[in-house]
């Protein structure tokens, strides 16, 4: 479904349904006994509907619910697109993953059906809603009948109204880090502190343990690309990810994607471009702008992988036989934090401090703008800007590639 109609539909009508159900909440808990709040869950869901590579920054926060309710049944609630990534993290039972299709409106709707059923049929007892102050969301946690409702919450802020059915309400941060924050929801189930999120400090987040991937899948990749791309034989692989998905303005011009993949290419590596396969006319410009600066050379120096992989799984695997990738910022920065490659990532209308991977072996290029960033919790993602994003135009090639050189350098050591 279009991304501005998902926006329209939220708004308009997720308003008054979430204000439809806040009187009913009203009037219920008015009649029915007040839950007893020491009583330990029975079933936790968390509702992390839209962001595949917030599934990976959630990682730490699913692992210590299972720690801190060891009893509990722990369920997810997503986009049917997105759960291949949380099945390959392992951290939910695969008979507990609830999937919406948000490919049409019947479809999200007759899903919708299905899944709120699956919960209530589970006796769900809380819902932890991660989305940032999406009302179809908060109404999902309603839904799923849940007595103990947490997500981010307005509070003194004006406008974001999301109903006051969310009776955990934990006030979204943007100085912490979104996987800090995921952890202070799981925090607000028992917490009796006003406002929910006023707890004690906890360590930083911890990276997510790499997936465990077979050998005959990483080999089956090594040998299709040594079958269908002889020239890359023998030269260290990247991989670049120009493209911006459903929000272009994260892209990095693609005049200095050809500038890196020039450099690299010069330096003896062979370059990959990588992507969906709506990606697939970005990529074609990018391999022809990249082979007119090597005229003579018989073989191309760069090779399009838009498409490739069939899976999430396959993609990890080709992490693992690459050696550095350079991405926008997204999903493939993410993932990359599931396996041993070294990333480059590139911030503009989002910031690092907020949605850098938590792995080590991620550099964040970031230009602080004053206007950035410009994609925030409080605008659904909807930049102000006019296009011209300065952000990320101003990132030099040359810092891109120097970081990669030293990317480059040291998996070679380390090799």
């Amino acid at each position: 479904m279009n991304i501005n109609l998902q926006r329209w539909i939220d708004r308009w009508v997720g308003i008054p349904l979430c204000a439809a159900v806040s009187g009913l909440d009203a009037i219920v808990s008015r009649i029915k006994a007040p839950t007893n709040a020491d009583k330990a869950p029975r079933a936790i869901v968390v509702i992390l509907l839209s962001e595949m590579g917030s599934l990976v920054l959630a990682h730490d926060m699913f692992a210590r619910l299972k720690t801190r309710y060891p009893n509990a049944e722990l369920h997810a609630l997503l986009f049917g697109k997105n759960r291949e990534i949380l099945d390959l993290m392992q951290v939910v039972d695969p008979a507990h993953v609830h999937t919406v299709d948000d490919k049409s409106l019947s479809g999200l709707l007759s899903s919708l059906w299905k899944a709120i059923t699956e919960l209530r049929r589970a006796n769900v007892d809380v819902a932890i809603d991660c989305e940032l102050f999406s009302r179809i969301s908060s109404l999902l946690s309603f839904a799923s009948g849940a007595s103990v409702r947490v997500g981010f919450h307005r509070h003194t802020q004006e406008g974001l109204y999301r109903g006051s059915h969310i009776n955990r309400p934990v006030p979204y941060n943007p100085y912490h880090h979104i996987s800090a924050q995921f952890l202070t929801l799981a925090r607000a189930i028992d917490s009796t502190a006003v406002p929910k999120s006023k707890l004690p400090v906890m360590g930083v987040g911890k990276p997510p343990p790499h997936v465990q991937l077979g050998s005959a899948l990483i080999d089956g990749i090594q040998q299709r690309l040594a079958q269908d791309f002889p020239a890359i034989a023998g030269k260290p692989l990247v991989l670049v990810y120009p493209g911006g998905g459903i929000l272009p303005i994260r892209a990095w011009p693609l005049a200095s994607y050809t500038a890196l993949c020039e450099g690299l290419v010069a330096d003896g590596c062979a370059v990959a471009v990588i992507g969906l396969k709506d990606d697939r006319a970005l990529a074609q410009e990018l391999v022809a702008n990249v082979n007119r600066a090597f005229p003579t050379s018989t073989d191309s120096p760069v090779i399009d992988l838009t498409g490739y992989t069939r899976s999430i799984s396959e993609l990890l695997a080709l992490f693992h036989v690459a050696r550095l990738l350079v991405t926008n910022d997204g999903g493939p920065g993410q993932f990359a934090a599931l396996t041993p490659i070294w990333t480059l990532m590139l911030f503009g209308p989002e910031t690092p401090s907020l949605y850098a991977p938590l792995t080590p072996k991620c550099y964040s290029f970031y230009s602080q703008w004053p206007c950035s960033p410009c994609l925030t919790a409080y605008n659904h993602r909807s930049s102000y800007c006019d296009g011209d994003n300065q952000c990320l135009k101003v990132i030099q090639p040359a810092a891109v590639l120097a970081k990669a050189r030293e990317c480059l350098a040291e998996t070679r050591v380390m090799a």
